[in-house]
């Protein structure tokens, strides 16, 4: 179900539940609730303002929601956006729904009322997510929420805002479509496929290379992990021109194993299950890439996207083999589970042959990036200050946590080989690292470079604000938003 978005001065008669956010200095004080919340009423009911607390209350035939805040001192449009993905939740049961978060928390000295308006219908657009191809009577998004009205200013600037937050959401809603989609009934060709449809709907230039025209690209790492597939990789190019002239050129790589058994070295039942989930990166990429026609970044955007399964067929790449990149090194591979990075290896080849003004590459890439960072927080590493600093920027506006861990040269040692230039595994210890430090040796001298290891926050078995059980969507928010302030 699609959820309309609108602005409106006062609360439209037909909603069916008129939600108040309230911080909790407004509910200490007591006299200027909104009409039809008594504070008494809702200590005694165990409301406190908490943030992203609701509580619902029957007032004169409908249902007004009082919704938690927290302290105006913490508000922020990540916490706007927790809020109103706790009132979708209470509320999606209904047809209509009028809030007024965004209004409230600026009259409190929070975000400016568009920024808040923007991050609130995510939260309630993404928290009513649902997948539901494969399910008989399945429901899609969410149950009967069909209208939300946003209370408050109706400038321009707010509704320019509402309508850029609902393609945002739309874009993240594709990408846990592609994510959620079995590797079965998702494989490569039909990956390129969907995306290719995608393109042409948003006008963006779209490229796609079938298993011949990647022979012919030497795109070695792609073609030895697709060795134990029945089904044929394919190669993704999409391109983003803005109108004018481009300021800056910008890359985005995206791992996409449509479903990783791990080949010869194979993974256990147990780690395999969810393995749908390992094209989470390029599923980012192109949600992201989906949006930037309603946005319109002044900057160029190019998107690269190797597809493949990583399978177990009778001419599978073994331990011990060595591939040949698009670049020319070359890279021994001992253990064949690690394959993302010999996909990536190419796609960032074929970036920086374009000569960017930057890269930044999501990957659902390492056991031990989780293990460290756990499932809400993906790993940073890179080139260049300047840009990863960016990179911070945009996930700190858009709630999609980060955080920087290094590369150091000294761990070059862990991945020398005595047959290649490196081979695909480092030691025991320091997994992500390493796996950084081999993808940071395709990425051309001098173009500022970001890699986000995402195998923790990509995919999840819980619900939490606007997360939903399965693909969470990952990165497509702090793509759009790094898009539209970067600066070469």
């Amino acid at each position: 179900m699609t959820i309309q978005f609108s602005t409106a001065r006062r609360a439209p008669a037909r909603a069916e539940v008129v939600a108040h956010g309230l911080t909790t200095e407004a509910l200490a004080d007591g006299g200027g609730l909104p009409s039809g919340l008594d504070g008494a009423d809702l200590g005694r009911l165990g409301f406190e303002a908490k943030a992203g607390q609701v509580q619902v209350v029957p007032v004169d035939g409908r249902l007004v929601a009082a919704v938690g805040l927290g302290p105006a001192a913490e508000l922020s449009t990540d916490g706007l956006r927790r809020a109103a993905a706790s009132l979708a939740r209470a509320a999606r049961k209904q047809r209509s729904l009028a809030v007024d978060l965004a209004s409230a928390a600026a009259s409190a000295g929070g975000p400016v009322e568009a920024d808040g308006a923007a991050a609130v219908v995510e939260g309630v657009a993404l928290a009513l997510y649902r997948f539901g191809y494969h399910s008989t009577g399945g429901t899609r998004r969410g149950d009967r929420l069909g209208r939300a009205t946003l209370v408050g200013s109706t400038a321009a600037g707010v509704r320019a805002a509402v309508e850029r937050g609902s393609a945002v959401a739309d874009g993240v809603a594709l990408a846990r479509d592609l994510v959620n989609e079995p590797g079965g009934s998702l494989t490569p060709p039909k990956f390129a496929n969907k995306v290719r449809r995608m393109a042409r709907d948003r006008g963006l230039t779209v490229k796609v290379m079938d298993e011949a025209a990647i022979r012919r690209a030497r795109l070695g790492g792609l073609l030895g992990v697709n060795r134990g597939s029945t089904q044929p990789p394919r190669f993704v190019e999409l391109t983003y021109s803005p109108p004018g002239r481009p300021k800056g050129t910008l890359a985005l790589v995206g791992k996409g194993l449509t479903f990783d058994a791990g080949g010869l070295s194979i993974k256990s039942g147990a780690w395999m299950m969810d393995m749908k989930m390992d094209m989470g990166g390029a599923a980012a990429v192109v949600g992201a890439m989906s949006v930037l026609p309603a946005v319109a970044p002044a900057c160029r955007v190019r998107a690269y996207l190797p597809m493949t399964d990583n399978m177990l067929g009778g001419d599978a790449t073994r331990p011990g083999d060595v591939l040949t990149i698009r670049n020319g090194k070359t890279i021994e591979v001992l253990n064949t589970d690690a394959e993302g990075r010999l996909i990536l290896a190419d796609a960032l080849s074929l970036a920086s042959e374009a000569k960017p003004d930057a890269i930044v590459d999501l990957a659902t890439l390492t056991g031990a990036c989780l293990a460290a960072l756990g499932p809400g927080i993906a790993g940073l590493m890179g080139r260049g200050d300047d840009f990863l600093e960016q990179v911070e920027a945009a996930s700190a506006r858009t709630g999609e946590r980060v955080w920087r861990l290094p590369l150091p040269d000294d761990y070059r040692k862990m991945v020398e080989s005595p047959v290649a230039d490196m081979k695909n595994i480092g030691g025991s210890y320091a997994g992500a690292l390493t796996a950084g430090i081999i993808l940071g040796e395709f990425v051309a001298d001098g173009i500022p470079w970001a890699h986000l290891d995402i195998a923790g926050p990509a995919f999840t078995d819980a619900e939490d604000a606007e997360r939903t059980r399965g693909g969470t969507g990952f990165g497509v928010r702090l793509l759009v938003d790094l898009a539209t302030g970067f600066t070469a």
